[in-house]
C-alpha cells in the first residue's frame, strides 16, 4: 500500500545528539514532522520512523499489534546510539508510552525523556468489550485531529481498528508496570481539554516513574495533537532547552551536564 501524503518517516543526520521520536495510535510522523525538522534545524541528528500498520489504510493496521509497533521503535533507538554519544526519546500520546518503555528497557542509554499527551489507558466502558467486540466489529471512529487550531489537521486513519486497540489496551498495560523502572530526565506537557486522552494518564505517568527530575507543564490551548496545535512553539522550545541542559554539547551557552 502507497503511504499517505507526508506520512512518510523523516531522519536527518545531524549531530551527536540524536533524538528519537515516537507518533501516536492510528497517527502518523506528520503529527510530529514540525517537531522534527525544528531539531533538525539546529544541527541534531533525528529519527522519525513511521510505525508498522500506520499511514496506509486502517486495514493494514489489523494485521498489527504493539509488539510490532514496539519493534519499529527499538529498532530506530538502537541505531542512533549506534551513531550519537546521547540520544532523547520524546512521544504523542501512545508514542509517548512506546518513549516509556524503551525508558525502562534501555536505561541509562537514554539520556531524557519528553511526553506529550501521554497514554496510559485504553478508557471507557467498551474497552472492556474489545478482547470479544473485536471479532465482530472490525472498526469505530476515528480519534484523528484533536486540534483546536483552525485549519491544522492530523494525518491518520478515520476508523480506529479494534484487533489493534485490543492490543494498544494490552499494551499500556504492560508499561504501566513498568512505569517504575523509568529513572531519566523527564517532561510531560499536557492538555487539560484533550478529547482522546484524559490528564488522568499523565498524572499516572508522573506518580509510577522514579525519575526524580521531572517537569509537568499544562498546555492550555491545545487538544491532543498538540504538536500540531497553539501550543507548539512552545513544546519545540522547551524540549530544545532540556536537551541543551542534558547534552551541553550541542552548544547551548551556559548549559551545565547539572539538573
Amino acid at each position: 500500500m502507497p503511504v499517505l501524503p507526508g506520512a512518510e518517516p523523516f531522519r536527518h543526520e545531524g549531530g551527536e545528539v540524536g533524538v528519537l521520536l515516537c507518533h501516536g495510535f492510528t497517527g502518523s510522523p506528520q503529527s510530529l514532522r514540525p517537531w522534527a525538522d525544528h531539531l533538525a534545524e539546529r544541527g541534531l541528528t533525528v529519527s522519525l520512523p513511521l510505525l508498522p500498520g500506520h499511514g496506509t489504510r486502517w486495514q493494514d493496521m489489523q494485521l498489527t499489534g504493539w509488539q510490532d509497533w514496539y519493534a519499529e521503535v527499538d529498532r530506530a533507538l538502537r541505531e542512533l546510539l549506534e551513531r550519537c554519544t546521547q540520544v532523547f526519546v520524546f512521544g504523542l500520546s501512545m508514542g509517548g508510552a512506546l518513549a516509556l518503555r524503551l525508558a525502562a528497557k534501555h536505561g541509562d542509554d537514554i539520556t531524557g525523556l519528553v511526553l506529550v499527551n501521554p497514554g496510559n489507558k485504553v478508557h471507557g466502558l467498551a474497552a472492556h468489550a474489545l478482547p470479544v467486540v473485536r471479532h465482530f466489529v472490525p472498526s469505530t471512529k476515528g480519534i484523528a485531529s484533536d486540534i483546536a487550531k483552525e485549519g491544522s489537521a492530523e494525518v491518520g486513519y478515520d476508523r480506529v481498528p479494534l484487533h489493534a486497540a485490543h492490543s494498544l489496551r494490552r499494551f499500556f498495560q504492560v508499561v504501566d508496570r513498568e512505569l517504575p523502572q523509568v529513572t531519566q530526565p523527564l517532561i510531560v506537557l499536557h492538555s487539560p481539554q484533550d478529547h482522546v486522552v484524559p490528564p488522568a494518564d499523565s498524572a499516572r505517568v508522573l506518580a509510577r516513574v522514579s525519575s526524580t527530575d521531572v517537569t509537568e507543564i499544562l498546555l492550555e490551548q491545545s487538544y491532543h495533537v498538540a504538536t500540531l496545535d497553539h501550543d507548539a512553539e512552545r513544546i519545540f522550545e522547551e524540549s530544545y532547552a532540556f536537551i541543551g541542559r542534558l547534552a551541553p554539547s550541542i552548544g547551548k551557552k551556559g548549559s551545565t551536564t547539572g539538573g
